[in-house]
This record gives C-alpha cells, structure tokens and sequence, in this order.
C-alpha cells in the first residue's frame, strides 16, 4: 500500500504569529512537510529553515512558483491580498492570517480569485477553535437560552509590542497595519458574533481613539488603541463590542450571550471559561479552563496546545471537514469592520447591506 502524499506548504512571513503558530503546529502533523520559507530579511528565513527545513526563496513569486499544495501568509496586513492573490492564481490553497486585507475592494479581490481558481482561502479566526465556543454555538444551536436578544464582548491587553516582542512594531503603523486595535482584536470579536449567533451583523455606531499608544519618540500611534462599537442584527439583536490595546492589568477576553430564557458566559470568569445561567435559577459551570488569552488560545494542554488553525486548514484541504472560517465567511466581519472605521469618522450609525441573506 502506498504512503499518502505529505502536503507541501510554504509560509510567506517568519513573524511571532508565524514563529509561535503556523510553523510549529505544521510541524506537528506527520502529514505536512514545510518545503518553502519566505521572510523580506533572509537571515529570519535561515533560521526558520534551519529548524524546520523547507527552501529559503528571495521573494514571495519565487515560493509560489514551487511545488506546492498550499501557502500560509503570515506578513503584515497591508501585504495580505497581493501575496495571497499571488498564491491562488499559482493553484495554491492559501491560509491568510487576519485581517484579510485593509481595503474592502482587496478583500473581496481575494475571495474571487479563491473562487476563479477553486481553491481554499481560510482566514485564520482562531477564536471559532476555542473549546468555550465551540460548546456555546451547541447551546445556542439546541435553543439553551432561547432566542438572543443582546451580547456583549470585550478584549483587551497591554498591546501588539508584548507579542511581537518589540516597541516600536508594524501593528502601531498604519502603512503596515492599516488599521489597530480594530483589525488586531476587533475582527476576531466580530467573526465570533457571527458565529455565535448564527446571523451577521447589518449597522454598526462606532467611536474609535488613540488613548495611550506612542511611538519612542513619544508621539501617539496613527492607528487607534481603542475602539468601542454598538452592533445590530436586521432581527433586532443587539451588542456592544470594546476592544483594547491599552488594559494594562490582566488580559480580559469575553463573550456573553443573553436570550429568552438564560445567558451563556464564555470566558467571562477567571476559573470558569464556559457557564450556563438559565431562566429557572440555575447556573452549570461547564469547563474549568480558565480564562481565554491572546497568547494561549489553544487547544488542548501541554504539548498538545495547538490553535487548532492549521488542523481545520490541513483537514479541509484533504476534503476531511467542511471550512469554518472561509474567505467569503470572513468577508462579513471585515465589512463591518470598515463600517465602524466610517461611523468614528463621521459620528453616525453606518449601514451594512451586503450583510442582508
């Protein structure tokens, strides 16, 4: 009997995302080999591929011109579209982290050419993973609490420089980044609002500032630190949404559905990270994980903890399960997303349309 064939994957960017995720989690899987390395300075790739193996490539064309079953771009978000279309047109299946992009035009551009060349664009939402969420959407899905009437969600933590390991990081500039805290935190509490309730979001009344975040000049950031935003579903639902680069105490990373008959708490309590509270008094602590962290949203414990990204692309690519977190599926948070940047801009409710079934 023949060995199946290892997927052949190239990792375009040898970031902390990439450094900490992508990397090691393909070198988990017996049936992944990492053949390609990309990194604007080399000397990062080298080390990458001195531990992993894979080509060092001088540019991004040079990678996707390999053999290759599948990329993972892990480079700053204003590079997303140009190297994941780069990608798709060469046949690859592609693995973008998030935000997709920092325009609405090449977002949509990306799903397109998934779609032209029939292969997989997965955006890498990671919170959809995380085993309190999981079993929320069960919940929900098996009528828990009801209808929901209202969310709440909060993410905060003392900053990208804590992840990235450096002061003066690509997230603070808005040639790199595009936009801050929103396309850093906002976008994964967003996804998961869809994904939790099943519907999407269509208004949105934003405010968004730049509190505390300066460069080592001392100058302020050109991308907000903060943003705050009230969010409407055409069924009436509604929520609140703060995300923080600027909570310098403990990481705060929650999600909190309220239906007719109970409430679901994800996250929402520093023992507890999954507690059902219903209409008739009373209250099941369901999983003693703890709390969700930015820097340890896995799955499992030990030296199993893994994101559980690179397994959902990895199994989808082999036809094993069904995608969670799609290219066309992300494109619903990223446009409202660029709709709360429009209502800080203009202090008004902005509408989101595209986002009506």
């Amino acid at each position: 009997m023949m060995e199946k064939r290892k997927l052949r994957i190239g990792v375009i960017g040898c970031g902390a995302i990439s450094v900490r995720r992508h990397l090691p989690e393909y070198a988990g899987r017996a049936d992944v080999e990492i053949a390609a390395i990309y990194n604007r300075t080399r000397a990062k790739a080298e080390a990458v591929a001195e531990r992993y193996g894979g080509r060092v490539c001088g540019s991004v064309e040079e990678l996707v011109s390999m053999d290759l079953d599948a990329v993972s771009v892990c480079t700053a978000n204003t590079a997303h579209a140009h190297d994941s279309i780069l990608a798709l047109r060469a046949g690859k299946h592609v693995l973008c982290e998030k935000p997709m992009d920092v325009t609405i035009e090449n977002c949509e551009a990306m799903v397109r050419e998934a779609e032209k060349a029939g292969k997989l664009l997965m955006i890498a939402q990671n919170q959809r993973f995380s085993s309190a969420h999981v079993k929320a959407r069960e919940l929900v899905e098996q009528g828990a609490i009801g209808r929901i009437i209202s969310f709440e969600t909060k993410f905060g933590h003392s900053g990208p420089e804590r992840w990235t390991g450096t002061e003066d990081t690509w997230f603070f500039r808005k040639s790199a980044a595009g936009m801050g805290a929103l396309a850093d935190l906002g976008i994964h509490k967003t996804d998961l609002i869809h994904y939790l309730t099943g519907e999407a979001v269509t208004s949105v009344y934003a405010r968004t500032a730049t509190l505390d975040k300066r460069y080592p000049g001392g100058g302020l950031i050109d991308v907000e630190d903060n943003a705050w935003c009230i969010y409407a579903m055409d069924s009436g639902m509604t929520g609140t949404m703060h995300v923080s680069w600027t909570d310098y105490g403990q990481e705060y990373n929650s999600f909190v559905l309220h239906g007719t008959k109970g409430s679901i708490r994800c996250y929402d309590d520093r023992e507890y990270s999954l507690i059902l509270e219903t209409d008739d008094g009373k209250t099941d602590f369901l999983s003693t994980e703890g709390m969700l962290t930015n820097a340890d949203q896995t799955i499992g414990t030990g030296k199993d903890q893994h994101s559980g990204v690179i397994d959902e692309f990895v199994e989808c690519i082999q036809g094993t399960r069904p995608c969670r977190c799609s290219g066309r599926e992300a494109l619903k948070a990223m446009r409202v997303i660029f709709a709360a940047l429009r209502s800080s801009a203009d202090g008004r409710l902005e509408q989101i349309p595209e986002n009506r079934v």
